[in-house]
């Protein structure tokens, strides 16, 4: 027994100091060069500044009529709306789906679930979204954000769902409530550990997204924070120092945000299985 423990131990230990090197090393490297100037920056070195060089953060700010500025709104709008539409749609299907058992749901599920292995296609997507002119929108690019993550969003909205008993509907159904009071009353409170895990998984990929925006909203007035990473590689090439204080800007606060909820992603995600 003690043996277990002192393996779990060391375990625990080497998976510390492994995290250690692969995720805080180098964020304090960035940390570290974004607060030097252009020639000692430029040396990658990790060793400490002669000067704090604080203005950096400000030139990145305020740098191309405050690109950076722009693109946080612009992701702040994209993140809300595409979680926002997630959770509504995402929640009905799950309950849908966990509480209907017939043909045309089993169908229905494995097109949705097919979805977490296809591949989205760029160049069709663009032809239906200037089919629809929604292209270079940011009605367009928060559909797309959706649509991509409706069947993950699903898949744990009806996971969680199936802990739910059915005899609150039953009681529900009892006291008079309608299918859609059923749900909003009912069924949607008891929904909050997975609706919080929804929320900040998906807050972190859409925010984090590269891919997509750069095909599916390009322009400077749209772009996001981590297109000005993009933009920043080809302007700061040389200027170490403002590149890596870009990266810690558009880092930091999703990064806080996933150290504060971390605790809810892990329940929300197990709480099915652990009722269940």
């Amino acid at each position: 027994m003690k043996r277990k423990k002192a393996l779990y131990a060391a375990g625990d230990v080497i998976g510390i100091v492994v995290a250690f090197f692969i995720f805080i090393i180098p964020f304090i490297f960035m940390f570290v060069n974004s607060l030097k100037e252009r020639r000692e920056a430029n040396l990658l070195s990790i060793a400490w500044p002669k000067e704090l060089q604080w203005d950096n953060f400000k030139q990145v700010l305020t740098t191309s009529n405050g690109i950076v500025i722009t693109a946080f709104k612009n992701s702040f709008i994209l993140t809300a709306g595409s979680v926002v539409v997630l959770i509504i749609v995402c929640a009905m299907a799950g309950y849908v789906l966990q509480r209907r058992n017939d043909k045309t749901t089993g169908v229905v599920n494995a097109l949705v679930m097919s979805g977490l292995m296809v591949p989205p296609a760029i160049l069709p997507t663009i032809w239906v979204m200037q089919g629809l002119h929604i292209y270079k929108t940011m009605f367009g690019m928060i559909m797309v954000e959706v649509a991509l993550q409706i069947p993950f969003t699903i898949m744990l909205y009806r996971g969680f769902m199936g802990s739910i008993p059915t005899e609150l509907e039953e009681a529900g159904y009892i006291d008079g409530c309608t299918r859609s009071k059923l749900f909003t009353a009912v069924i949607f409170p008891l929904l909050k550990p997975v609706t919080a895990t929804v929320t900040i998984l998906n807050a972190v990929t859409v925010f984090n997204d590269f891919t997509n925006p750069l095909y599916f909203l390009p322009g400077n007035k749209n772009a996001t924070v981590q297109l000005t990473l993009y933009s920043f590689m080809g302007k700061y090439s040389s200027s170490y120092n403002l590149l890596f204080a870009d990266v810690l800007i558009i880092t930091i606060p999703m990064l806080i945000l996933f150290i504060i909820f971390n605790k809810r992603i892990v329940d929300g995600m197990v709480a099915g299985a652990v009722k269940g």
